[in-house]
């Protein structure tokens, strides 16, 4: 399985600005809220697989290479994000 690094500041500064909470961040990339905290904690680039990567983009809906710090941030990644259009409950 390929792994992916994220900038860990980025990860918070993102979830920050879009207005998400570890809750239901967590709950939209398979990872736990401890899991989040500590990711967020970490100084500098910490690897993951590459699908939890791809999950934690799609639920702050901005591009995987904005998250590894490939891309910069531009001023609608700092916007909060859209409200979700899921009908199930899953997300809160």
């Amino acid at each position: 399985m390929t792994a992916l690094s994220i900038d860990a500041s980025r990860l918070k500064t993102l979830r920050k600005a879009r207005k998400i909470g570890r809750p239901k961040l967590a709950k939209l990339s398979g990872l736990t809220e401890r899991q989040l905290a500590k990711l967020e904690s970490s100084s500098g680039f910490t690897p993951l697989p590459e699908p939890t990567v791809a999950k934690l983009s799609a639920a702050l809906q901005i591009p995987t290479p904005a998250l590894t710090g490939e891309l910069p941030l531009i001023d609608d990644d700092l916007q909060p994000a859209q409200k979700s259009t899921c009908t199930s409950g899953c997300c809160g």
